[in-house]
């Protein structure tokens, strides 16, 4: 009965890994695609703006033209400084993650036994490694 208990457990802990690794590879997918969505946005605006500027004449257009360019500088910019944060704060969960780990794994280290090897399967399960 216990073989069967700590069979189910490790089958339970493997399966809420891999959806975790899932979850993981999704929420960067997801990330990635609204990049680029933005970046689809300020080239699509950019272009907008430039097709509006086109029927203007001498310096009025070129100053339209300017406006247009800075417009999507900013955008793109907006784009790729969102993309990093959310790259960064990704990491900085990550690192809590592990080092909240280290710790429960350690307080684990005062049991023996059985109880010491499920302490560790649900800090593993919990602390997502």
């Amino acid at each position: 009965m216990r073989s069967i208990k700590s069979g189910v457990l490790a089958t339970v802990a493997m399966c809420v890994f891999a959806a975790n690794v899932y979850a993981a590879d999704t929420v960067k997918q997801e990330r990635e695609n609204e990049y680029k969505a933005a970046m689809a946005k300020a080239d699509a605006d950019y272009k907008a703006a430039k097709d509006a500027c086109s029927s203007r004449k001498g310096n009025d257009k070129d100053v339209c033209m300017k406006d247009a360019k800075a417009a999507h500088v900013h955008a793109t910019a907006d784009a790729k400084a969102h993309r990093k944060a959310n790259a960064a704060m990704a990491d900085a969960r990550d690192d809590k993650l592990t080092a909240d780990y280290k710790a429960a794994k350690e307080r684990c280290d005062a049991m023996s036994g059985d109880a010491k090897d499920n302490c560790i399967r649900q800090a593993k399960v919990k602390y997502h490694q």
